[in-house]
């Protein structure tokens, strides 16, 4: 059965329980709605749904420059549905969708899903200049006939886990405190591409990814990785930045992963990286000789940190 809709429209349901939300990074604060949503929804025998949007709304309306999502769209749907949802909804936003009132789209999506309860962040917003905040989805609730549930921010020691703050610790190279608000380790996801083949020429062949334009990648550097190809995960090195020690002035950052004990071709596969530890910075180093014992320092301390 589809579980993945591109309009509201592609989809006529009862008695729903509906959340609302970007849910970038679907992370443990995400978690904790969709728990509540799944559980809520099986217990009255009635279908799960969540309405996400992309663009992020912050892009469509100016506020965000060069925005990288910490989930693409298709990343993002398979986290939620993994949480036990029925169905997700991808709205696209647009401008002309953003001048849409909060009523016309609340009663919209009443007459597709027949809401009885909405879930949302405490301080959702939504409707043209955020004007169906909580009370007026309550209000508005009360005469279309579904029940408002705003739930709370979840907490840990540096405060409210946010996807913005996540971004902030990918970005300074802090993959593992990022991952204690994920819920699991940050990961990219890519096809294996042919690469300038330099890693097999010293014995240290390396995986080349090509990533999404709009996914987040970590800061520049050295990292201890569990790779998967497939159903096999292996340890490996994986370099994020543009190899100074053989290119000089080189913009484009490369994503490329040495697999530990792995040999054949994996040229069109799709790997996924999970980032467990950040090791060092990219560096610039004399020759090959004192990369090379760098690279040998890099896989020694990733065997130890993963085991």
């Amino acid at each position: 059965m589809l579980t993945r809709y591109s309009s509201l429209h592609d989809l006529i349901l009862q008695d729903t329980w509906l959340a609302i939300g970007v849910f970038d990074g679907v992370h443990i604060g995400h978690q904790a709605m969709l728990k509540t949503l799944s559980e809520g929804a099986r217990s009255e025998k009635v279908p799960s749904v969540v309405l996400t949007f992309d663009p992020h709304p912050a892009v469509t309306l100016g506020m965000q420059a060069d925005f990288k999502w910490l989930s693409p769209i298709d990343e993002r749907t398979d986290l939620i549905l993994s949480q036990g949802i029925d169905h997700v909804i991808l709205q696209h936003f647009d401008k002309h969708f953003a001048k849409t009132s909060a009523r016309a789209f609340m009663e919209s999506i009443s007459r597709q899903l027949g809401i009885r309860h909405l879930l949302v962040g405490h301080d959702f917003a939504l409707g043209h200049n955020r004007e169906g905040d909580v009370p007026y989805l309550a209000e508005l609730g009360r005469a279309l006939g579904y029940a408002v549930y705003p739930i709370d921010a979840v907490s840990d020691g540096d405060g409210v886990i946010s996807s913005t703050l996540i971004r902030e610790l990918l970005r300074s190279g802090q993959v593992s405190p990022a991952a204690a608000k994920l819920g699991r380790p940050y990961a990219l996801f890519g096809e294996v591409v042919h690469g300038d083949g330099r890693g097999r020429t010293i014995n240290i062949p390396t995986a080349n990814l090509a990533l999404p334009e709009d996914k987040l990648v970590p800061l520049n550097g050295v990292y201890a990785c569990w790779s998967w190809l497939g159903d096999v995960r292996k340890p490996a090195v994986t370099n994020i930045g543009t190899r100074p020690t053989f290119t000089k002035g080189e913009q484009t950052v490369h994503v490329e992963a040495h697999i530990l004990d792995h040999s054949g071709e994996i040229y069109g596969q799709v790997m996924k990286l999970e980032f467990m530890e950040r090791l060092r910075d990219e560096q610039r180093f004399s020759g090959v000789e004192e990369l090379l014992a760098q690279i040998h320092k890099d896989i020694t301390r990733t065997r130890i940190l993963l085991g």
